[in-house]
């Protein structure tokens, strides 16, 4: 990793709570979802792929076409450093997983030289927006009861941003899309025993080390209540999952036009149309 990279995840602290998460047993209904995904978009793709790794996906994917797919576990130390030697993979997966990379620069970097000429990359990860709902009401009980407001989120790129770290990382016709989904709870409490059994619980360096105060709790579920329930009194709750993939350069790939290359200029396409 960078030197100059701020660590903004406790990454060791990862690998326990997904770790604790498997023995609670697991919430995989988005994992499912995602997964599924994975599978539809693959078989939209025309060519095979033989050498597979998913990387960091809690649980691991479970991919039926790619019987011999290599999991790359979070690292129990926190390193992010990838376990790949240099040109070896046809195609990378990875689920719900790249958000917590404190270099995620540095991890596309390693991917694209882990992946072999015309390999692919495929990954979703959560976006800015995920429990947009949760986070505002915690934001608010914690000003109401404590006088303040603790970290809860990391700073989120947005589609542009990741569209160009694909890019700086070297991948070639880099895609970027989102996909908003809505889970609905009886109530704050259940979500947040679903986040536990996901692993996904607060992991920010930053974040408050003492527990929180009945009061808040019950002031944030009464809030979320209020603000974000249907008429049946049951919550919302948003996870957004922004996809990514890229190639590794390749001859046989569509290359953009060299600047002047172009054999009829713009001023002449919009004469002959008048």
């Amino acid at each position: 990793m960078n030197g100059s990279t701020p660590i903004l995840f406790d990454r060791t602290l990862l690998a326990a709570r997904l770790q604790r998460a498997a023995l609670l047993g697991p919430a995989s209904f988005l994992l499912d979802r995602v997964a599924d995904e994975i599978d539809e978009r693959l078989h939209a793709v025309l060519r095979d792929f033989t050498a597979v790794a998913d990387l960091w996906t809690p649980g691991g994917l479970k991919l039926p076409r790619f019987p011999n797919l290599q999991h790359i576990a979070v690292a129990a130390s926190g390193d992010e450093t990838l376990p790949v030697a240099p040109g070896s993979l046809d195609l990378v997966v990875s689920a719900l997983a790249l958000q917590f990379a404190n270099d995620l620069p540095g991890v596309l970097a390693q991917l694209r030289r882990a992946l072999k000429p015309d390999g692919l990359l495929l990954a979703a990860l959560t976006g800015g927006d995920t429990l947009t709902e949760l986070r505002q009401a915690f934001a608010e009980a914690e000003t109401e009861i404590e006088g303040g407001v603790s970290p809860r989120v990391a700073p989120a790129a947005d589609l542009r941003d990741l569209g160009a770290l694909l890019q700086r990382a070297g991948f070639a016709l880099p895609v970027t899309d989102v996909d908003r989904v809505v889970v609905r709870y009886d109530h704050a409490f259940a979500l947040m025993q679903d986040l536990r059994r996901m692993g996904a619980t607060n992991l920010l360096i930053e974040r408050r080390k003492t527990p929180l105060r009945r009061a808040t709790l019950s002031r944030m579920a009464q809030i979320y209540a209020d603000r974000f329930s249907d008429p049946d009194g049951r919550i919302r709750a948003t996870f957004e999952i922004v996809w990514l993939s890229g190639w590794s350069p390749h001859e046989s790939q569509q290359q953009p036009l060299k600047p002047g290359s172009a054999k009829a200029s713009l001023e002449e396409a919009i004469k002959g149309k008048r």
